[in-house]
């Protein structure tokens, strides 16, 4: 597969647009899913957690995943308003890393893409208490029966205590593998996310 060249990769002065073409050839080259990222987020001892979530949007105005407000990552996400996102690409031994505050998506948003999940998965969004401390399999299971009857065949609404969260970046590193561990690094920096780009190639 062609890589970006060198001239490429450190000359433009849009993170978003090189940020989505390397997503676009990791989406043909990656083995499983190229929208996984790792999430890491701080809770109110400044303690960090990081987990794999998948990304479902992302144009100038950010990176957009979901997820349960009252699991763990959500109470962090609410209470401490920043996040960390990193994307890494084996396949084409890339690295972007994504820092910035964060802001919950608009009812609309999020009841529009709630409404493209596939039924049992807005099912399992009512039935799981993420995060939670779980008595059995079975407890699960029966919840996940017991809203399916409760919905039946009709439309299933969002819950209120699941929505979307957007990732406004402040910097945005690229990173590509190079010989001899002489890897290149570019990143982009602002002050807030209004605020134009700044550019600077790191040290490998």
């Amino acid at each position: 597969m062609e890589r970006l060249t060198t001239g490429d990769f450190t000359e433009t002065d849009e993170p978003f647009a090189l940020f989505a073409a390397w997503l676009d050839e990791a989406s043909r080259s990656e083995p499983n899913d190229p929208t996984g990222m790792a999430l890491s987020t701080v809770d109110a001892e400044g303690q960090p957690n990081v987990r794999m979530v998948l990304l479902k949007g992302h144009d100038a105005s950010g990176f957009v995943f979901y997820t349960n407000t009252e699991s763990q990552k959500g109470e962090e996400l609410l209470g401490q308003g920043k996040a960390a996102l990193l994307f890494h690409w084996k396949s084409l031994r890339r690295q972007v890393r994504i820092r910035g505050p964060v802001s919950t998506v608009s009812d609309a948003e999020a009841d529009a893409y709630f409404r493209s999940r596939p039924r049992d998965s807005r099912i399992g969004a009512w039935a799981s208490q993420q995060s939670r401390p779980l008595e059995s399999r079975f407890a699960l299971e029966k919840a996940v029966a017991g809203y399916a009857a409760k919905f039946g065949l009709g439309e299933i609404p969002r819950p209120p205590h699941w929505t979307g969260f957007r990732v406004a970046p402040v910097s945005i590193e690229f990173w590509r593998d190079g010989a001899f561990r002489l890897h290149d690094r570019v990143v982009f920096r602002r002050a807030a996310p209004s605020e134009p780009w700044s550019r600077a190639r790191l040290y490998p």
